[in-house]
């Protein structure tokens, strides 16, 4: 017995057996490894010039012999090979005033025009928004180098430039060709002259012929009977004679170790600089896509950016994949890089790797951050976690979490439960913005690649989980961080959820999270009867100070507001511990996790219950900007006249600056708009619903019906709010009609509070 616990104790994740970052991508590749996953693995984590681990796992080869992995292996780095080469000789190029990142493609490859490609721009294929397929028949490369490229010049952009982000390897072969073309010489030659020779990666390059190194070479694959080693993996790079802008370098952890320390240095790396910081800085700063942000060269936060993990930040480092199992992450935050190499098409081409590299590197970013500190509230999670999940042991439960459902050490809720002894999870449920919060549109059913879990989305064909999808659970959690405004759908989400297990007989247990924006004030309008909408789920306030815990135990007691509860409904809701209502999120020791792609700051979700409630008129609130819901404007729009409309308001706590921005997405999309910045001076006297009904005024004011301001009608739900705005009233006697509401609302709410 006391053998069968110590082997069961060695089994279990993190979250319940105590061990360090190394000791768990030592699980986590053992495990890997173990299950056939990948023959094996190299990992190097670096902080400045310290390296913290540089490790090897299992074996460099599996067929013909068996032989240990080293760190000095040689692997295919397959795409890796885009940021590392392709896109670093670009950037040289444009450091050398031979390229500009806007350049057209046709300036240094007339024949590449065909078929209206001639405004395609280096920049578009840099950040895959071309509108090129992802890759062109293979059939297309059985001529020599020549004929194979012809092929490509004679293709068709399936999208228009610029509308769509399609990750292309016919991007890079394009590059490629161009830095050949300018630097007058093969794209392997350049980049040894210009790259690795200068950085001394000494085992860098395009494939693998000195008989001295092939033996160090991982293997992939068989072709035409011979393993390739030291050979191209990817077919057309190999057809190309495995020189190619997006496959066909080859590579060890030390090297790419040195690229990285070169990135990180802003071009430098001892006494030989291969760009200018200035050159680096434009090289790898955020870039809106459409679904996401690149850099020229590196993911950043797209739906392919797995390998990040969960700890660095989407916006502020970035990386790429291979497909062969390579991976490299770098964070100029902590100036640290994350080196992942595998080589998990050795032997059959099954391994997989994805979720694999993203556990690592999340392992590894808790070796070069500071540990944070125990934060002062305990979410409903974190409760659930101390209490062993009692509630929850021999249930067949359900989970309805996003990227925020996480605990203090950013270990995702879906993860937690899967690996909890005693707990079956069966399905999963996606609100609003799917399951890892990076959609700004309809989401699909899918599958989550961590745990192979059914992911139902309740943001597409349906908003709440049909009765088969329930069948057979004994309860559903939710889990998500709601923005504390009536209009945020989350709350929405959870609402239809109890409508659904109240009707299935099915538990909900909600785990509480803080209102981000605090417990204690109220605003804004009720909801009329009968403009009930998704948007407008129950008769509250626009700011209504609830958690979702309360929030849920309001809909159980007063559905809809109509005063009836849920019939049969089964609630738990497992409260915080330590937190209080007057808190803010910056008070609670917990770190702030975006709720969505727009939702990105702590300022913007104070705004958003007034900022809010104007975007489905004809004004930008900020989206596809730097600063959503931190900003207005519209090319009509007068900033001035504006600013000096909200300042006779005397609207507290806020100062308002002229700023001009040109949304990439959303309302406004690629037209320069005049607008005002919406600043915090201080934070405990903004009003958001006093800012949004004064800027509504000013608006309606300056613009009269230029302004759409009717289409306020949906998320304000108001119809004496509203016709308030159009007649002019003054903002106080605007906010003054909100009062009887409140005070009627306010004894309600009395009823299902939690917190002091």
């Amino acid at each position: 017995m006391g053998n069968l616990l110590i082997l069961s104790c060695l089994l279990l994740p993190a979250f319940f057996w105590p061990e360090n970052p190394e000791q768990t991508i030592d699980r986590l590749v053992g495990e890997a490894i173990a299950s056939k996953k990948v023959p094996g693995v190299v990992v190097r984590v670096q902080r400045g010039e310290k390296v913290l681990l540089e490790k090897a796992w299992g074996h460099r080869t599996v067929e013909p012999l068996l032989e240990p992995q080293t760190v000095e292996t040689i692997f295919d780095l397959a795409s890796l090979t885009k940021p590392i080469a392709t896109s670093t000789a670009i950037a040289v190029l444009v450091d050398q005033g031979k390229l500009q990142w806007t350049d057209k493609v046709v300036k240094h490859w007339p024949e590449f025009a065909p078929n209206g490609k001639d405004q395609l721009t280096l920049e578009h294929l840099l950040l895959h928004t071309s509108g090129l397929i992802a890759d062109n028949p293979i059939s297309e490369y059985a001529g020599d180098r020549s004929e194979s490229l012809s092929h490509i010049c004679k293709l068709r952009l399936i999208s228009p430039l610029g509308a769509t982000f399609r990750y292309s390897d016919v991007n890079y072969i394009v590059l490629g060709e161009v830095v050949a073309r300018v630097s007058g010489k093969p794209l392997d030659h350049f980049c040894q002259g210009a790259i690795f020779g200068p950085l001394g990666m000494k085992e860098t390059g395009f494939g693998v012929k000195d008989p001295g190194l092939v033996s160090r070479v991982a293997p992939t694959e068989m072709r035409n009977g011979k393993w390739m080693q030291g050979q191209v993996h990817d077919p057309r790079a190999f057809r190309l004679g495995g020189v190619a802008g997006h496959a066909g370098l080859f590579s060890t952890a030390r090297d790419l170790g040195l690229f990285a320390r070169m990135v990180l240095a802003e071009g430098i790396l001892g006494k030989e600089r291969i760009l200018s910081a200035k050159t680096v800085r434009e090289w790898t700063m955020a870039r809106e896509v459409p679904g996401g942000f690149r850099t020229y060269g590196f993911d950043m936060d797209t739906a392919y950016s797995f390998n990040r993990g969960e700890l660095f930040s989407r916006r502020l480092s970035f990386g790429h994949t291979g497909f062969t199992g390579t991976a490299l992450w770098i964070d100029p935050v902590h100036d640290a890089a994350v080196i992942f190499l595998s080589h998990r098409v050795h032997p059959n081409g099954k391994g997989d790797v994805q979720r694999l590299r993203g556990l690592v590197t999340t392992a590894a970013a808790k070796m070069v951050m500071p540990t944070p500190p125990e934060p002062k509230v305990k979410t409903g999670l974190m409760v659930l976690q101390e209490q062993n999940f009692a509630k929850l042991k021999g249930k067949k439960i359900g989970i309805v979490t996003n990227h925020t459902g996480k605990d203090n050490h950013g270990r995702s809720i879906i993860d937690i439960l899967h690996w909890a002894p005693g707990v079956t999870v069966k399905a999963l449920f996606s609100p609003e913005h799917g399951i890892r919060g990076e959609q700004d549109q309809a989401v699909g059913d899918s599958i989550d690649l961590a745990t192979n879990l059914p992911i139902a989305s309740l943001y597409g064909v349906r908003r709440k989980p049909t009765k088969d999808q329930l069948q057979g659970l004994d309860a559903v959690i939710f889990d998500i961080q709601d923005a504390g405004c009536r209009f945020y759908t989350y709350s929405s989400t959870l609402g239809l959820l109890m409508e659904a297990c109240s009707e299935a007989r099915v538990a909900v247990i909600v785990l509480d999270r803080p209102n981000p924006i605090g417990g204690v004030r109220m605003g804004g309008p009720l909801v009329d009867p009968g403009a009930e909408s998704f948007v407008a789920f129950h008769r509250i306030p626009v700011r209504h100070g609830l958690t979702i815990g309360e929030l849920a135990k309001l809909y159980a007691m007063d559905r809809h507001g109509k005063g009836k509860p849920f019939p049969e409904i089964k609630l738990e809701v497992i409260a915080m511990k330590g937190w209080e209502r007057e808190m803010d999120f910056d008070q609670t020791g917990l770190a702030w996790v975006s709720p969505s792609p727009n939702l990105r700051t702590l300022p913007a979700a104070l705004f958003y219950p007034g900022v809010g409630m104007l975007e489905f008129t004809n004004l930008s609130v900020g989206r596809g900007t730097e600063r959503p819901f931190e900003w207005i404007g519209a090319p009509w729009m007068e900033p001035f006249a504006v600013m000096e409309s909200l300042k006779a308001m005397k609207i507290k706590g806020i100062r308002f600056m002229a700023t001009s921005r040109t949304p990439a997405s959303s309302v406004f999309a690629r037209k320069p708009c005049q607008g005002v910045d919406i600043i915090v001076q201080d934070w405990s006297q903004v009003d958001p619903l006093e800012l949004g009904i004064g800027l509504a005024l000013a608006l309606k004011k300056v613009h009269g019906d230029i302004w759409q301001w009717q289409k306020m009608d949906k998320l304000i739900a108001n119809k004496a709010a509203l016709g308030g705005i159009g007649k002019q009233l003054p903002l106080d006697s605007i906010l003054s009609l909100f009062q009887p509401d409140l005070i009627e609302f306010e004894a309600t709410r009395k009823k299902v509070l939690l917190y002091p």
